[in-house]
């Protein structure tokens, strides 16, 4: 691109930074937060304006804990659309499998698609087992009542220590609460779960031992997602430091940037420094090779799938259609992900190796984009949610090169985009939520508002939780690769790494010619293609 071209983008680029950053310093000049957290709450009236706040995952089971009535038809009708909106988003977020399926191994080489293929495939089987059994208990045992979605058989039981939440102990494998709120809130949660599951696969593909990755994902799904999950989502001592430090309304994640993002990006860290680069990745004086990609309209169309399930992810976190903040939750999400993309299109061009607009760096800049919105979607006006998706289209394509430099080998970007990106999305909530919205969360009276609107303590909720997204995900997902690797190895063999892993661990070619032979081999896929720069 002609150096005067890449000038005026980047002059167009920083044009519609600061007219959005005016804006927003406007309307927080002149706005004043909505009654209700800006929600149009169902069952309201002239003598309670606000009637009964519904909540996401986050807050079920603290603002209220009081089970909806069914008796009558508009209670009724209520929950009913509040259960089939739930589920619906259910099943879009249990769509996007498919996108991270198609962008993991499009972005990977062709004698390993396969294989890169089944482990997204088989995380959702093992994962649902394994939520089932243990993970849902763990991390909503104790949250109460699922009051807008008819819960009547409420979840009770929370091991507490120095007063705060540390696991639930009711639910396991659904014993005793058979529930139609909790059968609901149980889907809806668990695809969640695999979204944090599938993140790993990504970052120890085309290396990863089969049997060590099985075990891998019900330790996932039965420990690490779910309590941590409950530490936030389920009433938990991060959701508690509003109520009991008085920091702002304690940890909060709408949709999870943290919660699924930076536990799937970290744990993945991780695992790729245990596992290791993949062989020729990186030379003897240290300097990177490229290995190409195999299938970049797959992993575009993969992007796109992942996007488009990202409006059941966000939305869908209400946990009710009847909550009319969706829209602009949807709004949020759709902008992040323009502007993440956009960015990170001018920043490839203007950046060393790439100076092109990589395709592969816009798919990580629209996906960072989404990843740092999930957190703030709830919370922000739509000036700042560009703004949010802008920074992180910048920033995971900075992380990319920096963790790759590190010699860490991460093929599809996924500690960038889901690590480093979700932390950003904690922090941007801290620092950009207006009050419009999130009256009594966490147990906490008032709207949410970030430093920017005057509650510096928001952010320091949300620093805290960053901090131990660190220590549990990218520490504890070291010590448990670590142990693995002791006692079973994580790695496969050398000669099936180099001869791909298709044959050997799955027994089938992902791709055969016409004479259905192998169409993958060792040589002439670039495994050893040197670096574009």
């Amino acid at each position: 691109m002609h150096p005067r071209m890449r000038g005026v983008l980047l002059l167009t680029a920083m044009v519609v930074v600061l007219l959005g950053l005016w804006a927003g310093v406007a309307q927080a000049q002149t706005s004043s937060p909505p009654p209700c957290g800006g929600k149009i709450a169902s069952g309201a009236s002239a003598g309670d304006p606000c009637g009964d706040v519904t909540g996401s995952s986050a807050d079920i089971g603290v603002e209220q804990n009081q089970a909806t009535p069914t008796s009558d038809a508009a209670g009724k009708n209520k929950i009913a659309i509040n259960v089939t909106w739930t589920l619906v988003t259910g099943f879009l977020v249990m769509f996007m499998q498919a996108g991270f399926a198609l962008v993991e191994t499009g972005f990977c080489r062709k004698k390993n698609a396969a294989h890169v293929m089944m482990t997204n495939f088989m995380i959702y089987g093992i994962g649902v087992i394994g939520f089932f059994m243990v993970g849902y208990a763990l991390m909503f045992g104790g949250v109460g009542h699922i009051a807008n979605l008819g819960g009547t058989n409420p979840l009770t039981g929370e091991l507490s220590a120095g007063g705060g939440g540390i696991f639930g102990t009711k639910g396991f494998a659904f014993g005793n609460i058979y529930d139609v709120g909790v059968a609901a809130h149980f889907l809806f949660n668990l695809v969640f779960m695999d979204t944090t599951a599938t993140i790993v696969t990504g970052a120890m593909a085309e290396r990863w031992k089969w049997s060590a990755f099985c075990v891998y994902g019900f330790w996932v799904s039965m420990i690490v997602y779910p309590i941590f999950g409950n530490w936030a989502w389920g009433g938990g001592w991060l959701a508690q430091l509003g109520s009991k430090a008085s920091l702002g309304h304690g940890y909060v994640d709408f949709a999870g940037s943290g919660v699924v993002h930076g536990i799937g990006g970290f744990m993945a860290l991780g695992g790729a420094m245990v596992i290791g680069p993949r062989i020729g990745k990186y030379n003897k004086d240290g300097s990177s090779n490229t290995l190409p990609a195999h299938n970049i309209p797959m992993a575009i169309l993969g992007c796109f799938i992942l996007a488009f399930g990202w409006f059941g992810f966000n939305p869908g976190s209400t946990l009710a259609a009847t909550d009319l903040r969706i829209s602009v939750v949807a709004v949020n999400t759709m902008l992040a992900s323009a502007s993440g993309a956009f960015v990170a299109m001018l920043w490839a061009t203007n950046r060393a190796p790439f100076k092109k607009p990589d395709p592969g760096m816009c798919v990580n800049g629209m996906l960072a984009g989404l990843v740092a919105i999930t957190a703030p979607s709830g919370f922000v006006a739509p000036w700042a949610a560009l703004l949010i998706g802008a920074v992180a289209g910048a920033l995971v394509i900075e992380s990319v090169l920096f963790v790759d430099k590190r010699h860490v080998d991460d093929p599809v970007g996924a500690v960038s985009v889901h690590g480093v990106c979700g932390l950003w999305g904690l922090i941007s909530l801290g620092l950009f939520a207006d009050g419009t919205y999130g009256a009594g969360w966490n147990g906490v009276d008032g709207t949410v508002k970030g430093l920017f609107y005057g509650d510096g303590g928001q952010l320091v909720a949300e620093l805290i939780g960053c901090a131990v997204i660190l220590a549990w995900a990218w520490g504890g997902g070291y010590l448990f690769f670590k142990v693995q690797d002791k006692l079973m190895g994580i790695r496969s063999k050398p000669e099936d790494e180099l001869a791909g892993l298709d044959i050997p661990e799955m027994g089938v070619p992902a791709y055969v010619d016409g004479d259905g032979m192998p169409a993958s081999a060792p040589a002439g896929d670039g495994s050893l293609a040197p670096s574009p720069a």
